[in-house]
């Protein structure tokens, strides 16, 4: 028989934390690198310079997310209609 290891799991109170976090990591982590990669080519400090790019725009990503999302989901909601029936 194989045991396995149930994952414990954050609370849901810390989804409306979480999904900007991760959503800004994630997307300021590509757009830096192809912002980076088409300003500079493959150039040998690319990883660095890229690194210390991705870091200043998370910086600001994460915050104006924290802020910006209760404005988009009330357009989302004015713009489509509920899930629940």
């Amino acid at each position: 028989m194989i045991m396995t290891r149930k994952r414990r799991k954050l609370p849901a109170r810390y989804a409306a934390v979480l999904s900007p976090l991760v959503l800004s990591l994630l997307m300021t982590f590509i757009v830096s690198f192809i912002s980076t990669l088409k300003s500079l080519g493959l150039h040998p400090a690319l990883p660095a310079i890229w690194l210390a790019a991705w870091g200043l725009s998370w910086l600001v990503a994460f915050p104006t997310l924290l802020l910006v999302l209760p404005v988009v989901r009330r357009i989302i909601g004015w713009l489509c209609e509920s899930a629940v029936p």
